[in-house]
């Protein structure tokens, strides 16, 4: 059996320590074979809320990969946001968008980030390359093995209010789920869901992640426990106290 800790929204320059402790606890005494954070590192890119979470991240002590999120780009420099806008994420490039293969399990990247666009900067967006970069990953999954897709943004709406489409994420979604995907992991709301989405005659898992700041939604803060075991994925959201 694989476990992954699946973790979003950590925010840091607004991060709860005492969420952080108790999760980096939980790392270090149960040893998942990865942590997977679904973006929102920082709470405005600035190099010292990069250098935090990347130490954090380092002290882990296990494999992470890590997707960028809205928050993660230039926020008060439009035009680093315009011609560079993941610069600052090279403090941590080796654990950006990287694609895992563990016993059983294949985690594929897929940037929702927008450098720019003619509506709000939060919302999420798909690149024509950033699906196929997804898609070339997901036709290398072996037979029998549990696919899962990373992002920032939830491909499509599910049970959340209060945020925008994602542009081209029900396109996404159709062709990643064609091409064998069995989950999509995203952060982004705050909260946590999972919903069995039914798409090109399959099954894909819709699943959020809660957050580690003080930016607290409808829940306390969370992540979440994957677990695959025979290409079977169960979902534990696991909620601090």
């Amino acid at each position: 059996m694989a476990r992954l800790f699946h973790v979003s929204d950590l925010h840091f320059g607004r991060e709860d320590q005492a969420a952080m402790r108790w999760f980096a606890g939980l790392v270090h005494a149960e040893q998942p074979d990865a942590v997977v954070c679904t973006g929102d590192l920082t709470m405005r890119a600035r190099k010292a809320e990069f250098a935090a979470a990347g130490e954090w991240l380092k002290r882990l002590g296990v494999p992470v990969t890590v997707e960028p999120g809205n928050h993660d780009l230039p926020y008060f420099n439009p035009l680093a946001r315009l011609l560079d806008p993941y610069r600052r994420y090279r403090r941590i490039e080796a654990l950006v968008e990287l694609p895992l293969e563990l016993p059983g399990v294949q985690v594929v990247p897929l940037k929702t980030t927008a450098r720019l666009q003619l509506r709000d900067l939060s919302h999420g967006r798909v690149s024509r390359s950033g699906l196929k970069a997804a898609l070339d990953l997901l036709a290398q999954k072996p037979a029998g093995t549990c696919a899962i897709i990373a992002c920032h943004h939830p491909l499509i709406r599910t049970n959340f209010t209060g945020h925008g489409d994602t542009r081209r994420g029900a396109e996404a979604l159709a062709l990643l789920a064609e091409a064998g995907a069995d989950a999509v992991i995203s952060g982004h709301v705050h909260d946590a869901f999972d919903v069995a989405h039914h798409e090109s005659g399959r099954v894909v898992r819709l699943i959020g992640a809660g957050t580690l700041s003080e930016r607290l939604r409808s829940t306390r803060p969370s992540f979440n426990e994957l677990r695959v075991d025979g290409g079977q994925l169960a979902v534990i959201n696991r909620v601090m106290a």
